[in-house]
């Protein structure tokens, strides 16, 4: 019989970890789905589904996606363990409020979910804790970068002046970057960490135009200079006639390799 199990914490506490920690650990089916929380004006958060569900499914490629899936048919997956993932950038005066916010049931009572279980970082024991952020709340900056590619020394230079304080006080980054030799890296930092962590995901796209794989950077933090970040990102993907030219030294290269096999 599955289980519907919510795992929510503050940003970077190490949710997406956790679960894909209890997939690799377990035997059995498991379905992932990310809830949105609602901003104090009223919009919509947009989703961190993009990075985190791809970096899942690189690592565990049976994890069934279920964010697609419309209203009420969730219910029909009997035999799934399903994980609920739930980033709070706004934290509740009390921890008890985690599990009556009406914005969150409302998505849940919408996809005909009852939870068997709710885990909260901070709150309940058997999860680790040493990176839950305390804080009222945070501002979020999402960014969609589906089908670009970065040069690979202006992002070390960018993800560096990020994470120093140069945009705005981050607390939280986390971002998959497309490079031109077709592999994708996980970027990932929280300030209460040393330093970031860079995984490179297992698939390579071929040298042949943008990637299609989804790809995206999202920021937490106060008084961020969005406009800065943008600007910024944007003279750091490469054009087509520069993506064009590191791809066809990288086909030039495989071609030579087959040769001399």
């Amino acid at each position: 019989m599955g289980q519907k199990w919510l795992i929510s914490g503050s940003p970077g506490c190490g949710k997406t970890t956790w679960i894909l920690n209890t997939i690799k650990e377990n035997q059995g089916a498991y379905g992932y789905l990310r809830l949105t929380e609602k901003s104090n004006n009223g919009q919509e958060k947009l989703p961190e589904s993009l990075i985190d569900y791809t970096f899942l499914k690189d690592q565990a490629p049976h994890l069934q996606d279920l964010s697609d899936c419309p209203d009420t048919s969730i219910s029909k997956y009997k035999d799934l363990l399903i994980l609920i993932e739930l980033s709070q950038s706004q934290s509740p005066e009390e921890l008890e409020a985690v599990g009556k916010n009406p914005y969150v049931n409302s998505q849940l009572e919408a996809l005909n979910l009852q939870l068997d279980r709710h885990l909260h970082f901070g709150r309940d024991s058997e999860l680790p804790n040493n990176d839950t952020l305390v804080f009222k709340e945070l501002a979020s900056w999402s960014l969609n970068l589906a089908k670009s590619v970065w040069d690979p020394q202006s992002l070390n230079t960018f993800w560096f002046e990020l994470v120093n304080g140069a945009y705005g006080d981050v607390y939280r980054a986390k971002g998959l970057m497309n490079l031109p030799d077709g592999k994708s890296i996980f970027f990932n930092w929280i300030m209460s960490q040393k330093g970031s962590q860079f995984l490179p995901l297992k698939t390579v796209s071929p040298p042949h135009g943008r990637p299609k794989r989804p790809s995206g950077l999202v920021i937490q933090g106060k008084g961020l200079d969005c406009k800065n970040i943008q600007s910024t990102i944007n003279l750091c993907l490469l054009n087509d006639a520069l993506l064009e030219m590191h791809q066809m030294t990288l086909r030039d290269r495989q071609s030579e390799a087959l040769r001399t096999n």
